[in-house]
């Protein structure tokens, strides 16, 4: 069911992972502008939801494709965080995403899942579905590479623009 986590099997390197990874999600200003919130997180797997607001859409009325790469990028990005060290930030390198249908709905969940996490390297799969009416259907699928940045904040000490 998209929206929960079952227990999983990847144990957090920081005992204070998930209160680093809900004070980072909240920094997000643009997961805060789209309108997104972080459903659930568990070591490893990360929900992260918005509902359809017309300023999010394409010309032919469907969540913009950015919004839903935003989304997966961003449950991908928290799954393979909350599994690092106190002290780092993660970092996408690459991702592939497959748009498999037009994400018309009234909510879009994206459920992200560690495949591997490494030392320096996360591999997390994620899929984005739209919901409405009590129907749920996926319109993406991403696969993503997280990097660790140990010693590194998660946060930009200058504001906007500065990394």
């Amino acid at each position: 069911m998209p929206g929960t986590i079952s227990p999983t099997a990847f144990r957090p390197r920081d005992p204070d992972w998930e209160k680093r990874c809900r004070d980072s999600f909240a920094a997000q200003q643009f997961m805060s502008l789209i309108g997104a919130d972080m459903v659930s997180i568990a070591p490893g797997r990360c929900v992260v939801a918005a509902a359809m607001k017309g300023e999010l859409t394409q010309q032919r009325g469907f969540l913009h494709g950015g919004v839903t790469a935003a989304l997966a990028d961003t449950a991908a990005g928290f799954a393979a965080y909350s599994l690092m060290p106190a002290g780092s930030s993660p970092l996408t390198v690459e991702f592939k995403i497959n748009l498999v249908a037009p994400a018309a709905g009234e909510r879009f969940v994206a459920s992200a899942n560690v495949v591997r996490s490494g030392r320096t390297l996360t591999i997390v799969e994620a899929d984005v579905s739209a919901q409405s009416q009590g129907e749920t259907k996926m319109v993406a699928k991403m696969l993503a590479t997280l990097i660790c940045l140990e010693n590194t904040s998660d946060q930009t000490s200058g504001g906007p623009g500065n990394v």
